[in-house]
C-alpha cells in the first residue's frame, strides 16, 4: 500500500526533506511579503465593493461618506500595524496572538484568541476563492456558473501546492502578487493622470444606471448605524494583519526586525492601493447594490436576474484602462490570482498556529508534526477540508461569506493589544533603566490606543453585522473553544493516569504467575513458530486455543495435533455463532477472574504479506483480536509475525529504493559535503 501511495505523492509534492534543512526553509522579505502580507493586499479587491454595497441601502447619494469611511480604515490599519510591530518584537518565537494573550491575560483568553484565528483562517480560504472565482467569472462565464466546483478545485490546487512547502510556495505565490500590486498602482497613477492633467472623463461600465434605495432619506441614527455597517465591511481589508505575527519563526535573521519591516511595507501598499480604488470608484461612478437585479435599473427598467454584478475593480480598471485592453486583461487575471493566493496566507498561519496549540495540548498531537516537505501536512490538509465545507454549504458566494468575516481578526486584535499593554506594565515594574522605559511607554500607549480602537470596531461589528451571519463565526469560536478544552481535558487526564510516580506501585510488583494462550486457527509454519517462541518465554502455563466454527476443521485440527505429538494442551472453545473474537475475549477475561495476580500473554501467529492487495484477501481476524484484547485489562498481547516470500521482495524493493542515487548525485556528492566545501574560503 505504501509503495502504491509513495510514487503519486512524490510526483505532487517533492522528495522528502531532511529535518536538517529546515533553514533552507526560511524566507526573505521579498519572498515574505507575498507569503504572509497576500491576504490583507488582495483584500483591496473586494473590501471598497463591500463599503459601496452597504451604502446603496440609501442610494447613491450616500456614496459621498465613502471617502471618510476609507480615511477610517486607514487610521485603523496603521494603529494594528504599529500595534503589531511591537508584537513581533516583543513575542518573537511565533505564537502571535495567541501567545501574547496567553502570557498575560491567562488560558482562557489565550484559547478565545485561538478559537477566532482558527475560525477566520478558514474563512479567510473560503472568502479569498469564492471572491477570485466572481473575479475571474467577469471574463471567463464558466467560472461564475459553476462557482462551487471551480472554488474547490482552487482549494484543492492551493493545498498541493503548500503541502510542498513555505518556500516553494511562497516562491511561486511571489509574482502574481507583485503583478496585482503593480497593476494596481498603475491603474491608479493612470486614472489620476487622466483625471487630472488629461480631463478625461472616465465612466463605470454602471455609470449610468440608477440605485433603488431600499431606505430613502435615512437620517439620524439610522443613518449613523449605515455609515457603521460600512466601515465595518471596509475593515476586511485589515484581515491577515495577524499573520506575520504569527509567522515570524519563518523569517530569516534578524527574524523581529524583517517581520516588522514586512509589516510596514504591507500597511502602506494596502492602505494606499485601498484609498486609490475608492477614489476611482466615485471618480467614475461605479454603482453596487447589494440585490443588483431588482435594486439597479437602466433606463427605468430593472436589470433582472441575468445581470452579473462585477467586482469595483473590474469596474474601475475597465473605466481607467478600456474593456478588453492589454492591462485590463492583466489586471484582471492577476486580481484573480492574488485572491486565490490570499488564502495562502491562511494555509502559513493555521498550520503554525495549530501545531502550537498541539504543542500546548490544546489539538491532536498530529499536528504538531512537519511532513515530507517540512511543512505542517496535517494542520494544512484540515484547513483544506473546512474551508471547502463552507464554500460548498455557502455556494461559493463572497457576499454572504464575508459577513461571516473579520469578526474573529478583531476578537484577536482586541485581546493581544490588551495582553500587549499588561506585558509592558509588567516590564515597566521591573525597569531602572530611563531609556528603555521611556520605549517602554511609548509602545504601551501604542497597544494601549489599538486595544481601545480596536475593541470600539468589534463592539461595532458585532452590532452590525451579527444577525448578517457573524452569529454563525461566533458560533464556531465556541466550537473550537469547547473542542480545545475537551481535548486538553483529556490529555491532562491521560498523562496523570500514566505518570510514574515515586514510590512503589502495583505496576512495579511482578506477576504471581504468567498464562500464555497460543491462539490456533490450523497447524502451519507461522503456528509452529509462535508455539516455539511460547515455549522460550517459560511461562508458568502455557496452552494451544481454537474456535470451534467448523466441526471438520476442528476435528482434522485435533488429529493433526496428536499425530505430531505437539507437547502443548489444546483447548478448543464452542462457538454455535461461528464468532471468533467473543469466545476468545471470554475466555481470557475468565482467566483474570480465576486469577487476579496472574498475567495473561495472548501470542498471535499472523502471516506477513507484500502487496496491498493481498491483503483484501485475508479475513483480518488477528487484526480484529488484538484490537479488542488492548481493550481488556490485564492482557498482553504478543504478535508472531511470519513473512511471506512476497513481503521479503517487498523488502528487497525498499532496500533498492533507499539506496538508489539521482543521475550525477554520486559525482556531485552527499547535500552536506557540497555545503561544507562551498563554505570552505578558496586559497
Amino acid at each position: 500500500m505504501s509503495k502504491l501511495t509513495d510514487v503519486p505523492k512524490r510526483i505532487l509534492i517533492g522528495r522528502a526533506l531532511r529535518s536538517d534543512r529546515l533553514g533552507e526553509t526560511l524566507l526573505p522579505k521579498r519572498i515574505a511579503l507575498p507569503v504572509f502580507a497576500s491576504d490583507p493586499l488582495s483584500s483591496v479587491a473586494y473590501a471598497p465593493g463591500e463599503v459601496l454595497l452597504v451604502l446603496s441601502i440609501a442610494g447613491v447619494t450616500a456614496y459621498h461618506f465613502s471617502p471618510w469611511i476609507a480615511v477610517a480604515v486607514v487610521v485603523l490599519m496603521f494603529t494594528v500595524v504599529a500595534s503589531y510591530r511591537q508584537n513581533v518584537h516583543a513575542y518573537p518565537s511565533g505564537g502571535g496572538d495567541y501567545e501574547v494573550a496567553n502570557t498575560n491575560l491567562g488560558p482562557k483568553a489565550g484559547l478565545t484568541v485561538a478559537s477566532a484565528l482558527l475560525v477566520d483562517y478558514v474563512l479567510t480560504v473560503a472568502v479569498s476563492i469564492s471572491s477570485g472565482i466572481e473575479n475571474l467569472g467577469s471574463a471567463v462565464p464558466f467560472v461564475v456558473e459553476h462557482k462551487v466546483l471551480c472554488a474547490i478545485g482552487v482549494i484543492v490546487l492551493l493545498t498541493l501546492m503548500n503541502l510542498r512547502g513555505v518556500k516553494e510556495s511562497g516562491s511561486l505565490f511571489a509574482i502574481p502578487t507583485y503583478v496585482f500590486v503593480a497593476g494596481v498602482f498603475t491603474m491608479i497613477a493612470w486614472g489620476a493622470f487622466r483625471g487630472l492633467v488629461l480631463g478625461d472623463s472616465m465612466r463605470a461600465p454602471t455609470a449610468d444606471y440608477v440605485i433603488k434605495p431600499e431606505h430613502q432619506g435615512l437620517a439620524g441614527f439610522a443613518l449613523v448605524f449605515l455609515l457603521l455597517r460600512a466601515f465595518s465591511s471596509g475593515c476586511a481589508a485589515l484581515t491577515g494583519v495577524e499573520a506575520i505575527s504569527n509567522g515570524v519563526p519563518a523569517f530569516r535573521k534578524p527574524k523581529s526586525k524583517n517581520a516588522a519591516t514586512t509589516l510596514a511595507m504591507m500597511g502602506l501598499l494596502a492602505v494606499t492601493m485601498f484609498c486609490g480604488i475608492i477614489a476611482l470608484a466615485a471618480a467614475t461612478d461605479v454603482r453596487m447594490a447589494e440585490n443588483p437585479a431588482k435594486d439597479l435599473f437602466h433606463n427605468g427598467v430593472p436589470l433582472g436576474g441575468d445581470y452579473v454584478q462585477n467586482p469595483v475593480i473590474s469596474q474601475v480598471a475597465e473605466a481607467v484602462f478600456g474593456k478588453g485592453s492589454f492591462l485590463f486583461i492583466i489586471l484582471a487575471a492577476a486580481t484573480a490570482l492574488v485572491l486565490f493566493l490570499a488564502a495562502n496566507t491562511a494555509y502559513n498561519g493555521f498550520p503554525l498556529l495549530g501545531s502550537i496549540l498541539a504543542q500546548d495540548r490544546y489539538l491532536p498531537r498530529q499536528l504538531h508534526t512537519r511532513g515530507d516537505r517540512l511543512a505542517f501536512s496535517n494542520g494544512i490538509v484540515l484547513l483544506a477540508g473546512a474551508a471547502g465545507l463552507l464554500v460548498g454549504i455557502y455556494g461559493a458566494d463572497s457576499t454572504r461569506l464575508i459577513q461571516l468575516y473579520i469578526v474573529g481578526v478583531f476578537v484577536s486584535f482586541t485581546l493581544s493589544q490588551t495582553g500587549m499593554v499588561r506585558h509592558w506594565n509588567r516590564h515597566l515594574a521591573a525597569e531602572k533603566d530611563q531609556a528603555k522605559r521611556r520605549h517602554m511607554i511609548r509602545s504601551r500607549a501604542i497597544n494601549a490606543f489599538g486595544a481601545f480602537f480596536t475593541g470600539l470596531v468589534l463592539v461595532v461589528v458585532l452590532l452590525t453585522k451579527f444577525t448578517h451571519g457573524a452569529w454563525v463565526a461566533l458560533l464556531g469560536m465556541v466550537i473550537f473553544y469547547a473542542t480545545m478544552t475537551a481535548i486538553r481535558k483529556h490529555y491532562d487526564r491521560v498523562a496523570a493516569e500514566i505518570a510514574a510516580p515515586e514510590g512503589p506501585t502495583d505496576d512495579l510488583v511482578r506477576p504471581s504467575r504468567v498464562h500464555s494462550v497460543v491462539l490456533i486457527s490450523k497447524i502451519h509454519r507461522p503456528t509452529l513458530r509462535a508455539l516455539a517462541y511460547a515455549k522460550l518465554m517459560r511461562s508458568d502455563t502455557l496452552e494451544a486455543l481454537s474456535v470451534n466454527v467448523d466441526p471438520a476443521e476442528t476435528k482434522a485440527l485435533r488429529e493433526e495435533w496428536e499425530r505430531r505429538g505437539i507437547d502443548v494442551p489444546l483447548k478448543v472453545l464452542d462457538s454455535p455463532y461461528r464468532e471468533i473474537t467473543r469466545p476468545v475475549i471470554e475466555y481470557v477475561k475468565s482467566l483474570r477472574k480465576e486469577s487476579p495476580r496472574d498475567a495473561v500473554s495472548v501470542i498471535i501467529p499472523e502471516y506477513v504479506v507484500g502487496h496491498w492487495y493481498e491483503h483484501l484477501l485475508h479475513n483480518q481476524s488477528a487484526l480484529r483480536l488484538k484490537g479488542r484484547l488492548l481493550f481488556t485489562p490485564g492482557i498482553m498481547v504478543t504478535s508472531v509475525p511470519y513473512q511471506l516470500q512476497s513481503s521479503e521482495a517487498a523488502k528487497r524493493r525498499a532496500r533498492r529504493q533507499q539506496d538508489w542515487n539521482a543521475p550525477g548525485s554520486v559525482r556531485r556528492g552527499p547535500a552536506q559535503v557540497r555545503s561544507k566545501e562551498s563554505s570552505e574560503p578558496k586559497s
